[in-house]
């Protein structure tokens, strides 16, 4: 490289910093910069000079690293600097003393190429930064001392049985290591045991539980893996019977259904049927993992695997809450072939339901049937209806009676479509004798209840952002809770106040299940008393 003509074009940029002479003064330099350009010549022909400088761009073309001697951070530690200098020992000209601030010079330093100690300017690479991994295919690896852990617990298990663990004794793993309710127990001994042959080794439970990373998912995830068919990215109705099966075989609180399978099904689908209307927003049959994590299912499959009381259950396992649907449902099923047809519906709750509003229903607007019969309602169909009507608090209650009432299904309900329900309910209030209130004032009840952000239609946003909108339903199709609305029950309102984590489903179905209840006991009370006269009658003969 030619060190001259490198020189030629570099002097013209110089700063008398980047000459490094302790033995001349910069302001000397800055003053005549003609000095500083002959300086710098005469210190760029020198021989020691021009083999520094092809050292150092035979190390930065072969990228070695750069030392460059004579930093400042020598000069001024040490006082002496390591390139070739151009005055004679002892003949150099005192240096001035510099102010350590207030000099541009110093602080230039930090971001100047002075602070280099050489005029040539150095490049560095950019710092790398490794970003860590943070997707995993399988889920994130266990840390060390949490899979030593669930390797202790699961030898512990295992110890007495080398051969594996059998369906009966699997159940401890699901508790103990897995941390799962124990109705679980049969669902995850047949995930892990794909070939039925009936038992569970311990390396077939590691290679699941532990080399799979199913031991780091959180419990929604770890439940939706177990119950979902492969390849499948959600949850039907099918996948929840093994566990309800387990839970019937196994919980204290359900063993007086031992001898009445049919009981059994019945109460295993209806708690199926009210998790999917809860937490299956979509209402498509398909549970998805998003749904699952949302609701709060989890917490009552825990809450039921705890509490030996299964009526304490009131999420989605209560046995009491499950006998009021079906003996409702029973009650309507005259025929008993299971399915019920508008008549029957509208016997409901002693005729308190319009017909407009039970067109609507029959009409599959807010919900299509799963009942395959032109015109019937199954059992399934039912409780998706009765948990609607007695609890129209809930988001799928209000969803589903908005879609009754939107006639043209533009999303909105406008007052024409309001009048149209209430027609029938205004002449039913005037058979009774009842003084009739008119349309407009009760659509001006509606509105101040509601606050809409128009006045003049209604969306599901508004209602489900009101705590009374169940009221306006009620008010527009069902003529005994719109008369009890305007009673104004003063026990209803002090049970509200003393329970206010009940929802209205929970106290209906605590009402209703008493009075059934009596209702039985009753009717058991008078055969007893029946086969007690009859003894005494026929024991002089």
């Amino acid at each position: 490289m030619d060190i001259d003509r490198v020189a030629g074009e570099e002097v013209c940029c110089l700063d008398a910093e980047l000459l490094q002479l302790p033995e001349v003064s910069s302001s000397v330099l800055k003053e005549n910069p003609q000095l500083a350009e002959d300086l710098f010549s005469q210190w760029i022909s020198l021989s020691d000079t021009s083999r520094l400088v092809k050292t150092l761009i035979d190390d930065a073309k072969a990228g070695n690293p750069i030392n460059i001697p004579g930093s400042s951070t020598n000069a001024s530690a040490g006082g002496v600097n390591s390139l070739p200098s151009m005055f004679p020992a002892g003949s150099a000209p005192p240096i001035s003393p510099r102010s350590s601030s207030g000099s541009p010079c110093t602080s230039k330093q930090k971001t100047s190429p002075s602070s280099l100690g050489s005029p040539l300017k150095l490049v560095r690479e950019p710092v790398r930064e490794v970003i860590p991994q943070f997707y995993f295919q399988n889920g994130r690896p266990a840390a060390s001392e949490l899979k030593e852990n669930c390797l202790s617990r699961i030898n512990h298990l295992f110890r007495n049985d080398l051969d594996g663990l059998l369906i009966d004794e699997f159940k401890p793993v699901t508790k103990i290591v897995c941390k799962l309710p124990s109705f679980f127990s049969y669902a995850l001994f047949r995930k892990i045991d794909v070939d039925c042959t009936g038992i569970v080794t311990r390396d077939a439970f590691v290679k699941y539980w532990v080399d799979s990373n199913m031991l780091t998912l959180d419990v929604a995830t770890q439940i939706f893996n177990i119950l979902k068919q492969p390849d499948c990215k959600y949850l039907t109705q099918s996948d929840f019977k093994p566990i309800l099966r387990e839970l019937l075989a196994t919980h204290s609180g359900l063993e007086f259904l031992q001898n009445t399978p049919e009981f059994q099904e019945r109460y295993a689908e209806t708690v199926i049927y009210r998790i999917f209307y809860y937490i299956n927003r979509s209402g498509n049959g398909c549970l998805t993992l998003r749904e699952l994590k949302r609701g709060n299912l989890i917490d009552a499959m825990n809450h039921a695997d705890e509490e030996d009381d299964i009526n304490k259950v009131i999420r989605y396992f209560s046995y009491e809450h499950f006998y009021v649907i079906y003996c409702k449902f029973w009650e309507l099923d005259t025929d008993h072939d299971f399915l019920i047809d508008k008549e029957n519906l509208v016997r409901y709750g002693n005729h308190a339901l319009t017909y407009r509003i039970v067109d609507r229903i029959f009409s599959q607007v807010p919900r299509k049937f799963t009942s395959n019969v032109e015109g019937k309602m199954c059992y399934e169909d039912f409780v998706y209806f009765m948990l609607s009507e007695e609890d129209k608090s809930s988001e799928p209650s209000l969803e589903y009676w908005f879609k009754c009432l939107d006639l043209d299904g533009n999303g909105v309900l406008t007052p024409n479509e309001l009048q149209y329900f209430y027609e029938e309910q205004l002449h039913r209030i005037e058979c009774m004798a009842q003084e009739p209130v008119l349309f407009e004032d009760i659509l001006c009840q509606i509105v101040d209840m509601i606050a809409p952000e128009r006045e003049d239609y209604i969306t599901l946003r508004d209602l489900k952002g009101c705590k009374l909108s169940g009221n306006v339903f009620n008010i527009l199709f069902n003529l005994n809770k719109f008369v009890a609305f305007e009673s104004r029950d003063p026990f209803l309102i002090r049970q509200e106040r003393e329970e206010p984590t009940l929802t209205e489903w929970d106290r209906f179905a605590h009402r209703e299940y008493i009075r059934l209840s009596m209702e039985e006991d009753v009717e058991d009370v008078s055969n007893g008393s029946a086969e007690v006269w009859d003894e005494s009658f026929e024991a002089p003969f």
